[in-house]
């Protein structure tokens, strides 16, 4: 199947590149960034490295080679076309060189995975697995949504659709069609090529987003080994980024009336648990990678930037060490623990800015290289990007080789903004300073209840962490913090909840260090010390295991947990045969339904999936009342025009309508009926009626 080749292609070129761009990144696992001997399996590393990597390079060439083929009849033909043989011959390329290197050098051979590491990975995989069929499979040619993300994939599916069975280029967004798309869209476009390609739309969504998350975990746990050197350590913080802390559950327990038997409580349940503002959505959980599968792909490259990158914090450490010593005339005893916090933070500095070493970039290559991977995925996942840059530039204050993340942000900033200029009208980003982010009291005591409510335990924990960690740790601890101190001071786009992900991604980097300090309990001696220890794993993660549990509940299929749709339904299959991407359809305000699945572009769809974009939903409030409540022919005739309207339907929903009132008599004379299926008609404006 031609879908899941493209896919392997993915892994193949992302092997040829990362081999040419960076030829160390497999021994990079061999020891921690103090040089201490771990001998971690390289493809915790390679795969995702390779995967994020090929499919940045082939999403963006054939998009754009879609955009040059764009008056063709079916776009994606042609850039497939082109892509796939190149990408044939880069991956020959990369095989043949790896096999010519093989014989030239000592092969280094991969280290073994340990017993518990192949435990992680079963267990990983079949989470994700579970997480994404779950929620989302076809069966029986039924399309099945879950509950808990139907309301996302309306605006996702809308965009996957215009592309696999639409020509939607140049680029609109699906629920609000005629403008630009100010939505990050291409990892929906990614989908929509792989289901063009010939992969079930299931598997078209699910495989990229199953990989995804699985390299995401991956490389959590490889940059915890390599900051830590110990396994135990990176199994705990994905465990805590799996399963999130949080008062909700204690919060859930305690509201119940006392006559409640508790347990049946929690076995009735089917609704996300928690006090803060939105939690009900899922939005702190679990739920969020099944529901926008994007951010997992977008960690991926956050994730490997880091991983690469703070290697140079080490560097700057070991060097600073070493002319400190000197200048006190002290011998170096170890190269253990780091000096880089209080009255050592002006040394620090003062060392690497007034040194070549703390400027010269060690390999502008692989600076470069991961410059345009950064800047290549501001329309993957935006939010990733910006949290990614806000985490590297804490880092370059205390790093050698500055230069490089100069490099990186320049070049990160430059692919933004010739994006922006590509896909948008404006900017794509409004910064303001909002205080609090979601805390109902804006204040300071305020914000700090509600993340203390939020986040349950893990802010103690992770304060004790900052007390434990020597100096060097202590500044990446605040480097991991910076995304979170943006969702609380900044609002980005016009609706504040969407900062959600800077939190999500902060606790994610954190969670290492909540790790290192619950495994330091743990060998510490006494058996009361090891039992606190296992008191806060299962504090830090019971909210998060009952979330799982939710999640699977809320979206099981045989207790109608999903919403079905008949792929075969006749309205998707007209609307996906008869009307392009350039063709706007007047409706009501349609989520996700059997018109969005036939890729059909929505003058003024569902308010919240364009309002939360950017765009101006009132001003379409006003137009779509004003075409639907035209008094004449030439009312209408002038108003579609004026709007591009080439379809316009007349459903139960149009005439229940509470937002205006139909004129259904007046469309009829003034346009044709193309089709008519149950309740629903469909009037084509290019074909009017003679009086």
């Amino acid at each position: 199947m031609l879908g899941l080749f493209y896919l392997c292609l993915c892994f193949t070129v992302g092997h040829a590149l990362c081999s040419l761009l960076w030829p160390k990144l497999k021994e990079s696992t061999a020891v921690t960034y103090r040089g201490q001997k771990v001998g971690l399996c390289p493809f915790f590393v390679l795969l995702p490295a390779w995967f994020i990597t090929g499919a940045v390079c082939m999403v963006w060439a054939t998009y754009l080679l879609a955009l040059a083929f764009q008056n063709a009849q079916t776009p994606l033909l042609y850039a497939n076309a082109f892509v796939v043989p190149i990408a044939m011959a880069i991956s020959v390329f990369g095989i043949l060189r790896r096999v010519f290197h093989a014989k030239k050098n000592a092969r280094t051979p991969f280290a073994r995975l340990w017993l518990g590491e192949v435990v992680f990975i079963f267990c990983t995989t079949l989470l994700v697995v579970l997480l994404m069929w779950w929620s989302f499979f076809i069966q029986d040619g039924k399309l099945y949504v879950g509950v808990t993300i139907y309301s996302d994939f309306a605006p996702h599916l809308g965009m996957i659709r215009s592309f696999s069975v639409g020509n939607n280029f140049p680029t609109q967004y699906s629920h609000y069609a005629g403008e630009d798309i100010k939505y990050h869209f291409l990892f929906q476009f990614f989908v929509g090529n792989l289901e063009f390609l010939g992969l079930p739309l299931d598997f078209a969504f699910n495989l990229p987003s199953a990989i995804s998350l699985l390299g995401a975990f991956s490389l959590l746990y490889a940059l915890t080994v390599k900051l830590t050197g110990r396994r135990f350590t990176g199994y705990l913080a994905v465990l805590f980024f799996v399963f999130r802390s949080s008062d909700a559950l204690f919060d859930f327990l305690a509201a119940l009336p006392k006559e409640t038997d508790a347990l049946t409580a929690l076995k009735e349940n089917t609704a996300f648990i928690g006090t803060t503002p939105n939690e009900n959505w899922g939005l702190w959980n679990l739920n969020v990678y099944c529901n926008q599968r994007h951010l997992a792909f977008g960690i991926c490259i956050m994730l490997f930037l880091i991983y690469m990158l703070i290697g140079h914090v080490f560097q700057a450490i070991s060097r600073v060490r070493r002319s400190y010593l000197a200048k006190q005339k002290q011998i170096v005893q170890t190269e253990g623990s780091g000096m880089l916090w209080s009255e050592s933070v002006p040394f620090v500095i003062r060392e690497a800015c007034f040194r070549e070493a703390g400027w010269l970039p060690q390999s502008l290559i692989s600076s470069i290289a991961l410059g345009v991977l950064l800047g290549a995925a501001a329309f993957f996942n935006g939010a990733c990007v910006i949290a990614c840059l806000a985490v590297l530039f804490f880092l370059a204050i205390v790093s050698d080789h500055r230069i490089e993340y100069m490099i990186v942000a320049l070049l990160t900033l430059i692919l933004s903004l010739l994006q922006t200029n590509l896909f948008i009208n404006g900017s794509a980003v409004k910064a303001e300073y909002y205080f609090g982010f979601l805390a109902e009291n804006k204040t300071l005591f305020g914000a700090w209840d509600y993340v203390m409510t939020l986040c349950g335990i893990l802010p103690v924990v992770l304060l004790a962490a900052f007390l434990l960690e020597d100096g060097a740790h202590k500044w990446i601890m605040v480097a991991f913090t910076a995304p979170f101190v943006l969702a609380f001071t900044l609002s980005l786009t016009v609706d504040v909840t969407v900062n959600h992900k800077y939190v999500m991604l902060s606790v994610m980097l954190l969670s290492i260090y909540a790790a290192v300090f619950v495994n330091w309990l743990w060998h510490r001696w006494g058996f009361w010390v090891k039992a606190v220890s296992l008191f806060l794993i299962v504090a830090l993660t019971v909210t998060g295991i009952y979330d799982l549990r939710t999640v699977i509940k809320s979206n099981d299929s045989r207790a109608g947990g999903c919403v079905s749709f008949d792929l075969e339904d006749p309205v998707t299959q007209w609307v996906a045969a008869n009307a392009t991407s350039q063709d706007i359809f007047l409706t009501s305000y349609y989520s996700l339904n059997s018109v969005v699945l036939g890729g059909a572009m929505l003058f003024n769809g569902w308010p919240y999936y364009a309002w939360s974009a950017g765009y101006d939903t009132a001003a379409r409030d006003v137009s779509t009342a004003q075409m639907y409540e035209a008094s004449s022919p030439e009312a209408l005739e002038a108003l579609v025009k004026e709007h591009n309207i080439r379809y316009i339907i007349v459903d139960d929903d149009v005439r229940n309508s509470m937002e205006y009132w139909v004129n259904e008599e007046n469309i009829k004379a003034t346009f044709a009926c193309v089709f008519t299926y149950g309740t629903l008609d469909i009037y084509d404006t290019t074909q009017t009626l003679e009086e």
